[in-house]
């Protein structure tokens, strides 16, 4: 007897109660393909307003839901995986509650997923409602990152994406506490394809991401991937030390040349407050890592889980 494939549509959730009713009227019509089994697993992130309620009162009129409760709100990141470990299907679609990520692409990763492609990402053509600074500023991230890394990282690639079970098992093996999981996706390699799209703005309710979260996302990116900080910060430390060793030689020699005495004290107390920063930010830098190697070294979980509700099969 000839099975069908399983696709599980993968969604982090924290605070969309207002979005999940739109969200599930629009899943519906593409689950309606009777090609694929169907699992629709919610991961509630620690929200604070109804979202666990709205989404138990979806699951009890469609059994194709299941969901995660984690114990407290851990971030995306790591809700992702939970996903991953919790996820039954043979393919996983990544999207997003706020209906940012269209739904209608999911038939189209299918279908290239059928013709044998592992990871099926969605590229943003345009971003949607954003501001002009946020997207000068996302566009010179992803640029430093790229330079600075071996790991190819897409640039305006998301978490939208359709990934096959192979892809699922080798994320469930990165168990870090620090996670960028949109470098994990291109560090993983596998077969990958590329589709368009024009990022839509939010229909309801508002985003949790803000400046702050976008750097600390940032950081952790750039820490995860790269240790160009470190190498930059001990290249500038001895330029700036061979920098100080020739003035200090040349007014070593003016003064027993020429008898000049030494002035300048404006100037004297400039280069020590550069100086002085210098080093804060060379610390600062290697506080950073030195952070993440202690966060690792704890072996604690990545995310626990309150309670799981799986789907009920056919």
């Amino acid at each position: 007897m000839h099975m069908n494939k399983t696709v599980t549509l993968l969604i982090p959730c924290y605070n969309e109660e207002e979005s999940l009713p739109l969200l599930y009227d629009t899943l519906v019509p593409i689950m309606d393909d009777a090609r694929y089994d169907w699992e629709l697993l919610f991961i509630n992130d620690g929200s604070t307003d109804h979202t666990l309620s709205a989404i138990q009162a979806l699951r009890e009129k469609d059994p194709r839901i299941s969901y995660i409760d984690l114990s407290r709100n851990f971030g995306k990141e790591r809700a992702m995986l939970a996903g991953f470990d919790y996820a039954q299907g043979d393919c996983v679609v990544i999207l997003d509650a706020d209906l940012q990520d269209p739904p209608s692409l999911v038939p189209e990763m299918l279908r290239y997923w059928e013709e044998g492609y592992e990871d099926v990402y969605a590229k943003r053509r345009s971003r949607g409602k954003e501001g002009w600074l946020r997207k000068k500023l996302s566009l010179a991230y992803y640029s430093l990152l790229q330079k600075t890394t071996r790991v190819e990282i897409l640039q305006n690639v998301g978490d939208f994406r359709l990934l096959d079970r192979k892809c699922i098992e080798a994320l469930k093996q990165i168990r870090e506490n620090e996670r960028y999981t949109k470098g994990m996706f291109c560090w993983i390699g596998f077969k990958k394809k590329e589709i368009l799209f024009d990022r839509g703005d939010r229909v309801v309710g508002k985003s949790s991401f803000n400046f702050a979260s976008l750097f600390n996302l940032g950081i952790d990116g750039i820490t995860s991937f790269t240790t160009a900080p470190l190498r930059m910060s001990t290249i500038l430390g001895f330029i700036i030390s061979l920098g100080a060793f020739l003035m200090m030689m040349f007014f070593l020699l003016k003064r027993l040349i020429f008898g000049d005495p030494v002035q300048g004290f404006s100037a004297l107390i400039v280069v020590i407050l550069f100086l002085g920063g210098i080093q804060l930010l060379s610390l600062g830098i290697i506080g950073e890592y030195i952070g993440r190697i202690f966060n690792e070294t704890k072996n604690r979980p990545v995310y626990l889980v309150n309670t799981y509700q799986g789907r009920e099969k056919n």
